[in-house]
């Protein structure tokens, strides 16, 4: 994926930072929110009301990354490495699969 780290090995020390159950949950809820926020902002193009809509998605699911992470009790993993913004959503993809 990046560096000498496989996507794998990327999704595993991601996962190290998120092991409270009630993190877990809320980056389950808030990284998918994230996700058709910016779908959304693609199609609001289009249709330009939609923005009010998108930015509302994005900073709710913001804010549940970061109530997980007060009960996780570390800093969101990308405040080191800029990177693991795109992890997150391979965690979360391998966590519906049952892999993280």
């Amino acid at each position: 994926m990046w560096g000498n780290q496989t996507s794998e090995q990327w999704i595993a020390q991601y996962s190290l930072s998120h092991q409270h159950p009630a993190n877990r949950l809320c980056h389950t809820i808030g990284i998918p929110l994230i996700l058709v926020a910016l779908a959304v902002l693609v199609a609001s193009i289009a249709y330009h009301p939609a923005w009010k809509t998108a930015a509302a998605l994005f900073v709710i699911g913001w804010i549940f990354q970061f109530i997980g992470h007060a009960f996780e009790g570390k800093p969101p993993e990308f405040f080191k490495d800029w990177h693991f913004l795109f992890v997150g959503v391979r965690w979360w993809w391998a966590k519906i699969n049952g892999r993280a």
